[in-house]
């Protein structure tokens, strides 16, 4: 009996990997940001370069300033391309990020901190590179302001 199983395009293959490691990204930053561990070493498995840098350092402001995150923001990525679609290096998300679930409190007395931004929708543009391992991480990401999508 023939197979009738496809095998996903390079293209298709890497827009999923892509998509995988960027919420991976968001869902590490979340756990990281329950006791701020800004040297979580599961944020290197999903993000690299500038993407990480910008990570550690917000988690090591909020670790500094006692601060702790609640909540895990939601996430709708969207592939928008993937280059060079035979041999795929890069593809860029586009996402409506929702953190309507999240907020900063004071490390162990859950007091909210003053000044913390709302949370809502916005607009983030991430791009995720293949790694000379063969994996996918984000490699930089930009948030857009509150209503932004």
């Amino acid at each position: 009996m023939p197979s009738t199983s496809t095998s996903a395009s390079p293209a298709e293959a890497a827009a999923h990997q892509a998509e995988a490691a960027y919420v991976g990204m968001w869902a590490a930053m979340a756990k990281a940001g329950e006791t701020s561990d800004w040297k979580a070493p599961e944020l290197g498995k999903f993000a690299t370069g500038n993407a990480l840098t910008t990570i550690t350092r917000s988690l090591y402001a909020d670790h500094f300033n006692h601060v702790v995150t609640r909540g895990t923001p939601k996430n709708n990525p969207q592939v928008t391309s993937v280059e060079p679609q035979s041999n795929p290096a890069t593809v860029v998300i586009t996402d409506c990020g929702d953190s309507t679930g999240t907020s900063k409190v004071r490390e162990g007395t859950n007091e909210p901190v003053s000044g913390d931004a709302p949370g809502g929708r916005r607009s983030i543009v991430a791009e995720v590179k293949k790694q000379p391992d063969g994996s996918w991480r984000v490699s930089q990401f930009a948030v857009r302001g509150l209503g932004t999508c």
